[in-house]
C-alpha cells in the first residue's frame, strides 16, 4: 500500500485505492494527512496506534482518522479496498481509530468507486456515489476489536506477556504478583490506563487472538482447547456473549 502522505481531494472527495498483501506483509509506521477506511474482502488486519490495537476480521473496515500514526500486519492472504478520505469532506466523520461494521451497500459502493474516472466528477453519478459513500461513513456501528495499551512500563510488560501466553489463566492474583503489586492496585491503575478491568482485557485479548485464528479456517474446537477453555461450548459462550452470534454463525455471515 501507498505511504504517500499527500492526496489531492480538489477533483472528488474520497480516492479508492485497492491492495492485495500476502501472510505475513506488514507496514512500518506512518500517517497519512487524510483519513482513511480500510475494508478487507479476506484475512485479517491488525492495525497498531500509540494507544492500542485493533483487529479487523474480514468483510468489516477499519476507520483511521487524519494524522494518525499507525502500523499494519497481516494475518492470511488480505484483500484491502481502501478509502483515502478529504478529512474537510464532512464535519461529523468519525474522531477516532474504531472497527467498524461495513454495510452492503457501503462495500458495493466502495468496490463501484474502484472503477471511476479521476476526472473532476462535479455534478456527475460520481458525486452521488461518492456523497452517498459520506453519508454510509456516518452511519457504520463500531465494534469491540479494540484493546487499549497501558501506559505504564510494568503494566505495559503485563499486557505483553498476556498477548504472548493468552492460554494461561491469568488470575488477579497471579498477575498482580507478577508486578509486585496487590490485585486491588493492578486492577485501579488497569482501569485508570485502559479503561477496562484487567479481567476484562484479558478476556478481549484471547477474543482478538481466537478471531485471527479462526479467520484463518482453524477449528474452533482447536482454538477453544488452546485458548485454556474446558470445552468448544464455553468458548462460544463468550464469543457470543460479546458478539451477539456463535464462532461458526459470525464467519459464516
Amino acid at each position: 500500500m501507498t505511504h504517500q502522505r499527500d492526496f489531492d481531494f480538489s477533483l472528488r472527495p474520497i480516492i479508492p485505492y485497492a491492495h492485495d498483501y500476502q501472510h505475513g506483509d506488514s507496514e512500518a509506521w506512518h500517517m497519512h494527512h487524510c483519513a482513511q477506511l480500510i475494508h478487507t474482502l479476506s484475512g485479517v488486519i491488525r492495525v497498531d496506534v500509540r494507544e492500542g490495537c485493533w483487529v479487523v476480521p474480514p468483510s468489516r473496515g477499519v476507520w483511521i482518522p487524519a494524522n494518525t500514526p499507525h502500523a499494519l500486519h497481516i494475518t492470511g492472504a488480505v484483500q484491502a479496498r481502501v478509502l483515502f478520505i478529504d478529512p474537510l469532506a464532512r464535519a461529523d466523520l468519525p474522531a477516532t481509530c474504531q472497527v467498524v461494521s461495513v454495510s452492503g451497500l457501503l462495500r458495493e459502493l466502495i468496490l463501484s468507486a474502484l472503477l471511476l474516472s479521476a476526472d473532476d466528477c462535479s455534478g456527475s453519478r460520481d458525486t452521488r456515489i461518492y456523497g452517498l459513500m459520506l453519508d454510509e461513513i456516518r452511519l457504520m456501528d463500531t465494534l469491540p476489536f479494540h484493546l487499549p495499551e497501558p501506559t505504564s512500563d510494568r503494566l505495559k510488560r503485563l499486557s505483553e506477556a498476556v498477548r504472548a501466553a493468552p492460554h494461561q489463566a491469568w488470575s488477579i492474583a497471579d498477575a498482580a504478583a507478577a508486578i509486585g503489586a496487590s490485585g486491588r492496585t493492578l486492577n485501579r491503575h488497569f482501569y485508570q490506563q485502559t479503561g477496562m478491568h484487567f479481567s476484562e482485557w484479558v478476556r478481549r485479548a484471547r477474543l482478538l487472538h481466537a478471531l485471527t485464528r479462526l479467520a484463518q479456517g482453524e477449528p474452533i474446537t482447536r482454538v477453544a482447547l488452546d485458548l485454556g477453555y474446558a470445552t468448544p461450548g464455553a468458548f462460544s459462550v463468550m464469543f457470543r456473549r460479546v458478539m451477539g452470534v456463535t464462532p461458526s454463525d459470525y464467519f459464516r455471515r
